[in-house]
């Protein structure tokens, strides 16, 4: 079982990877990684005894994309399903993300200087 818990996850230690908390409950939203499970044909988790989920590394890695691409890109379920059969697997959630951050923090800051000006003016 110590080998397995290497090389598998849990649906709920998943859940608490990609950071998928209910706001309202606090609780780990482990359906949403049942339902990416049933449109996504790549997220392949392997059961073993008990009906147990257990993500592999390749799986978690693709579950982390489609939640970039959902959640940060705006992208439809149709368009990263689209995206992901297309091959596109070069995707670097980690740097993406940090790009994605800079530019709202960017945006944020040149929105807070048009608000400044104007009541300057104003």
């Amino acid at each position: 079982m110590n080998e397995k818990s290497k090389k598998y996850k849990t649906i709920g230690e998943v859940a608490k990877l990609l950071n998928l908390i209910d706001k309202k409950t606090g609780k780990l939203s482990t359906h949403t990684i049942r339902f990416w499970e049933k449109e996504f044909s790549q997220v392949k988790p392997h059961i073993f005894s008990g009906k147990r989920r257990y993500f592999d590394m390749n799986s978690i890695d693709i579950l982390k994309k489609i939640q970039f691409l959902l959640k940060y890109k705006g992208m439809t379920i149709k368009g990263v399903k689209k995206y992901l059969r297309d091959g596109n697997s070069d995707l670097d959630v980690k740097d993406n993300k940090t790009i994605n951050k800079k530019n709202i923090k960017k945006k944020i800051s040149k929105i807070a200087n048009i608000i400044k000006s104007i009541k300057s003016n104003g």
